[in-house]
């Protein structure tokens, strides 16, 4: 194989991949192996037509497509690790020439990594943020917890009320027909939530237990279901539950219960410890968002398109993964918050292309403060990985190959470099 390198302009390069005519032969004698069962000629049986007959009455082009896959699939990667480019896209193809009885040529259009020229990165302005936790927050996170450990409590002698938790069932129409969806019995629903149309809840507030009513409502001109939009609905109601959470008593038993301490002030003091943590990490990671996006903005690169094109691949990827894992699919996420997979990606193209310049930055900051990370350093983010999967160092170490920890030496000393930066920064 010969590999010959064109730099284009905007960080593209061009790859020449000639492969030998012996090579051609072999993906085309692959390519008869496992086409030949589907060829029927008069004579012979299926799949045992000698290939030089397939030729002769369908030319040899017969195999070309499937030959010119396999010796692009086959010969890409090692131009890939011969060439010397640091490749940040997929390849474009282009074959170039296929032909019988000489050799294969074909191209691949590629993104290289571009070089980012930095600007002004220390002593950059940020605005300071307030990290003081108030009594207000110690007192909403304790009621948080109050929340978790309330318990629900029939009512049966009163009217539904804003706040109850009912159980419902509905029956909804469209001028007087049913629609898909609209229907439920014992339907949980806390009473004020906004999880129904605007007004239905409101309407439901007054209602006895076993009361049938009417509840009518219009469904939102942007409503997902567009067959509902704009449109009025009744809904036939009637309230089968009602209930109220009961909160347990604020003092010294109720901090003993949930935490490990024995009294309710020093359970205060460490829910507002934990607070202040979360506080100050907050600021930490605004500030170096400051810093870091001054940074860019006085620093020079250009994207290309192909590498920006990647990374919502790649973002879109994960992006379908979390949804997975929420039990949905990517259509039902698009029908439910009126999205479609256009929008996302216009959505997450500036996002990928800060991220590249994000990581490019950070990389030259690197370089030009020749930070490197010890092997020390390394084994000590290795421990910190086996304690938070209560893992034994040795099994970690394990699955780290020379590739991985190379990966996580580069990570480290990224984050290093944003240390430096952020250290270096100056609050207006």
């Amino acid at each position: 194989m010969n590999v010959q390198v064109e730099n284009l302009e905007n960080s593209m390069a061009k790859l020449t991949i000639e492969i030998p005519v012996d090579e051609v032969e072999k993906a085309l004698q692959s390519a008869y192996m496992k086409e030949r069962g589907r060829i029927n000629m008069p004579g012979f049986r299926k799949g045992k037509v000698p290939r030089q007959m397939i030729e002769k009455m369908y030319g040899p082009e017969i195999f070309y497509d499937e030959a010119a896959n396999t010796l692009i699939n086959d010969n890409y990667g090692r131009a890939y690790d011969e060439c010397g480019l640091e490749i940040v896209s997929r390849p474009e193809i282009d074959i170039v020439q296929l032909e019988k009885g000489k050799p294969f040529i074909f191209t691949a259009e590629v993104a290289v990594k571009p070089e980012l020229t930095l600007g002004e990165y220390k002593g950059l302005s940020y605005e300071d943020v307030e990290a003081e936790v108030s009594e207000d927050e110690v007192t909403q996170e304790i009621n948080k917890e109050l929340e978790k450990n309330s318990r629900l409590v029939e009512i049966t002698d009163r009217q539904v009320q804003g706040g109850d938790m009912i159980k419902l069932d509905f029956d909804g129409y469209v001028d007087g027909v049913a629609f898909d969806g609209g229907k439920a019995e014992n339907f949980s629903l806390t009473v004020g939530s906004g999880q129904f149309i605007p007004g239905f809840e409101d309407q439901l507030i007054g209602a006895e237990i076993g009361q049938e009513l009417d509840v009518t409502v219009t469904f939102p001109i942007e409503y997902q279901a567009k067959e509902l939009a704009g449109k009025e609905a009744v809904f036939k109601c009637k309230v089968n539950e009602i209930s109220v959470k009961e909160l347990p008593e604020l003092d010294d038993e109720f901090a003993s219960e949930i935490s490990e301490f024995e009294t309710l002030e020093e359970y205060k003091n460490q829910v507002r410890s934990r607070l202040q943590e979360g506080k100050d990490n907050k600021a930490k990671e605004m500030k170096e968002n400051q810093v870091v996006d001054k940074a860019i903005e006085n620093a020079k690169v250009d994207i290309p398109a192909p590498m920006i094109e990647l990374e919502v691949d790649r973002m879109q990827d994960d992006f379908t993964k979390r949804i997975g894992q929420q039990g949905l699919t990517m259509e039902q996420y698009f029908q439910f918050t009126g999205s479609s997979e256009e929008k996302l990606l216009a959505e997450m193209k500036p996002q990928a292309e800060k991220r590249i310049k994000t990581r490019l930055l950070l990389e030259a900051i690197v370089a030009a403060e020749n930070i490197i990370v010890s092997d020390e350093r390394v084994e000590e983010e290795m421990q910190k990985m086996a304690d938070a999967y209560k893992m034994e160092l040795s099994k970690i170490k394990e699955f780290m190959g020379a590739d991985e920890i190379e990966r996580m030496k580069l990570d480290i000393s990224v984050q290093d470099a944003i240390t430096l930066i952020s250290d270096a920064a100056i609050a207006l």
